[in-house]
């Protein structure tokens, strides 16, 4: 019987280029409606705050950020814009993100991206052991050590949360 090929996507090849381990992991999707974070977090049987989306901005001077932050949590634009030191920065319209980044909303990695832009992990990253990030497609995730994809995308960490 033939061995069924795990599908990998360019995330994962990157992160085997770079020598860095990570566990891939699916969940179902119907293609048509992206699941929201905490839908996928479920999915996984993973912890919401161990599990990161990845949010594209646009700052006053006109560059562009990412900050990943866990999945229930809401980007605070006012601390987002201090942490890269811009006056202000705004949401990406989802139909600029594949353009910029070449990903797709609900399928964006900070790992890939078309150019490496300024990447702000939320602090929280830093007291799990993993964390899950897409791995670049709708329906793919990956399991990373944090310190592992800070290094790896030249990001640094700050409180970019809105506080509950």
């Amino acid at each position: 019987m033939a061995k069924q090929k795990e599908e990998k996507t360019n995330v994962m090849r990157i992160l085997e280029q770079q020598g860095i381990p990570y566990t891939p992991h699916t969940y179902p999707h119907d293609g048509e409606a992206v699941p929201d974070g905490e839908t996928v977090a479920r999915a996984l049987g993973q912890d919401p705050s161990a599990v990161f989306k990845t949010l594209v901005t646009r700052g006053a001077s006109g560059g562009y950020y990412v900050f990943d932050i866990p999945v229930s949590a809401v980007l605070d634009l006012k601390k987002a814009a201090r942490a890269v030191g811009e006056k202000s920065v705004a949401m990406l319209p989802s139909r600029e993100l594949l353009p910029l980044t070449g990903y797709v909303h609900g399928g964006c990695s900070p790992v890939g991206m078309k150019k490496r832009f300024p990447t702000v992990f939320h602090d929280s990253c830093l007291g799990q052991d993993t964390i899950c990030v897409s791995a670049g497609k709708i329906g793919f995730q990956v399991e990373v050590r944090p310190a592992d994809l800070i290094a790896l995308v030249g990001a640094s960490t700050a409180d970019v949360i809105v506080e509950e």
